[in-house]
Parts: C-alpha cells; sequence; structure tokens
C-alpha cells in the first residue's frame, strides 16, 4: 500500500481515537473511578508503555538546561492539561468537550503572537474572536446540568483552560521536538508527569476498587490508556514521516464529528440548538485561523 494513504489513515485512526474517548472516558466516571484518579491511571501506564519502548528507540542523553523546559512541558502538557480536561468532562458532556477542544489551534496562535512575536492579522482576529465566542456560549448558555454532567457550565469552563494548556505546552514543546527523539521526550515528559500529578491524584487513585471492577470498566480504562495516550501519539508520529504538520493538524476537525456521531449513537449526549451554533462559530472561528496560516506559508 502507497505510503501516504497509510500515513493518511494513521492520521484518521489517531483523530478517531481521540473522538471517541470523549464518550468512552466519560462512560467509566465517577462509578468506578474519579477523574483525577483517572488521570495517575493515564499517566502512569503511558510512562511505563514509553519506556518499555525506549530501548528500541536512539539512545540520547538530556542535556541540562533542557530539564527546565522539560518541567514546563510536563507541567502544562501532562500535568494541568490533563486535570482539567478529565475533570471538566466528569462534570460537562462528551459533545462539548469534542468542541471546545478544537480551540487549541487558535490557543497556539494567541500564545505565539505573545510569546514568538507572530503578527495577528484581521482574519487571524476575527477567528480567534469568533472561536472564543463560541466556547464562551456553551459555558454561559449550557443547561446547569442533566444526568452523568453535574455542572456543565463549570465543565465547559475547564475544557478552554484545558485547551490553553494544551496550546502553551505545543508553543513550548517545539524546540525540544527538534532536539530529540520522540521516545527519548515522551518517556520522560510522562515520568515527571507522574511525579507531578502524584499529589493530587493518589486519593482518588488508591480508592478505585482494582481487583472488583467490570469488564466494562476495564476496557474503558485500557482504551485511554493503550488507545487515547499511547497509540494515538505513535500513529500521529507515522504520519509526520509522509505528511507535513500542517496537514495533519486538518485532522482535529474530525474529532468533534466522531465524537458526536459516536455520543448520539450510544445515548450519551444529544443535540441542542445552543450546541450546534456553537460548535458552528467555534469551527468557523479555527478554519479562519487555519487558513490563514496555511495560506501564509503557501
Amino acid at each position: 500500500m502507497d505510503k501516504r494513504l497509510l500515513a493518511i489513515l494513521a492520521a484518521i485512526g489517531a483523530s478517531a481515537i481521540y473522538g471517541l474517548n470523549h464518550t468512552i472516558a466519560k462512560g467509566v466516571m465517577p462509578a468506578h473511578i474519579e477523574a483525577f484518579g483517572f488521570i495517575m491511571l493515564r499517566v502512569l501506564g503511558a510512562s511505563i508503555l514509553f519506556w518499555l519502548l525506549s530501548p528500541f528507540a536512539p539512545k540520547e542523553k538530556i542535556d541540562k538546561k533542557d530539564y527546565p523546559r522539560m518541567l514546563g512541558c510536563a507541567v502544562f502538557g501532562m500535568c494541568i492539561n490533563m486535570l482539567f480536561f478529565f475533570k471538566g468532562l466528569s462534570l460537562s458532556t462528551p459533545i462539548n468537550s469534542s468542541v471546545i477542544i478544537t480551540l487549541s489551534p487558535v490557543m497556539v496562535l494567541i500564545l505565539a503572537s505573545f510569546i514568538l512575536k507572530e503578527k495577528i492579522t484581521l482574519i487571524k482576529g476575527i477567528g480567534i474572536a469568533l472561536g472564543l465566542s463560541g466556547a464562551l456560549a456553551l459555558v454561559l448558555f449550557s443547561a446547569d446540568s442533566v444526568s452523568n454532567a453535574p455542572n456543565i457550565p463549570l465543565g465547559n469552563l475547564m475544557f478552554i483552560i484545558n485547551a490553553f494548556s494544551y496550546g502553551f505546552y505545543l508553543v513550548i514543546v517545539k524546540p525540544l521536538t527538534k532536539k530529540y527523539h520522540a521516545i527519548t521526550l515522551m518517556k520522560w515528559l510522562f515520568l515527571m508527569g507522574v511525579i507531578l500529578n502524584l499529589p493530587v491524584t493518589y486519593s482518588e487513585f488508591t480508592a478505585v476498587d482494582w481487583l472488583n471492577l467490570p469488564f466494562d470498566a476495564i476496557w474503558r480504562m485500557a482504551f485511554v490508556v493503550a488507545g487515547t495516550t499511547f497509540s494515538t501519539y505513535l500513529l500521529n508520529i507515522y504520519a509526520l514521516k509522509q505528511l507535513s504538520a500542517s496537514t495533519i493538524s486538518v485532522f482535529i476537525y474530525l474529532q468533534p464529528l466522531i465524537a458526536i456521531i459516536y455520543a448520539v449513537l450510544v445515548g450519551a449526549d444529544h443535540l441542542t440548538t445552543i450546541k450546534v451554533a456553537a460548535g458552528l462559530m467555534v469551527f468557523v472561528g479555527v478554519y479562519l485561523v487555519s487558513f490563514k496560516k496555511t495560506k501564509t506559508r503557501a
């Protein structure tokens, strides 16, 4: 099979896993594991998998001057980012999370304008305004609560913080990706993530009745660790060998589509007028930001 086609399939596969994750992870909280306990399971499981894989990657020594940046990456990419996403998911709905998560490119642009001094054009400014307005609409005008979503506005606000944290992580991790192999970075960042998350997540992690978990909870947890956290990264790495980063970034639009279809089909969430309207504002805003960036590069 053509390598480019395989790369496209890998990128689609990664986005599909992310899309399914919104509902699958939601289904296990809080009945079997609380949000913060889930984060410890996620970073610990991924850390173990990446360290098991590390003997097959090039042996690299981390430069001492890079440790502060790596710590920052772990704080924003493996700690704040994950804690706010899963806590938000336990409070809100899968459709809201899948829509707001697409704000990450907008957050990257805002942060890049401050940190990297990139210019924000009029089109980009309109895109930022639309995207943030759509996200805020979900926070301000969603129902206060529904079944298995006890505080939707607070959960949606946490998704925005999650997108901001992940966007900052993408900005500060970029120099490291040019210097070190992906496996080298991931094994150290996730190990740091385990240490950083331990004080916050320990009590909820140890409160889980691990020996008596039903199969429905086990496969969902395994999916989040092996699928959402580990496999998606490897799929994206493979895709990057054949496709440009800008091409792969387009696949983020598949996440809410897959998440909404799956959530509605299994009855985990439902569409409302506010979700559709706010979602369109977010999508158009992100499109304007991404479109202008692609045009400039061309």
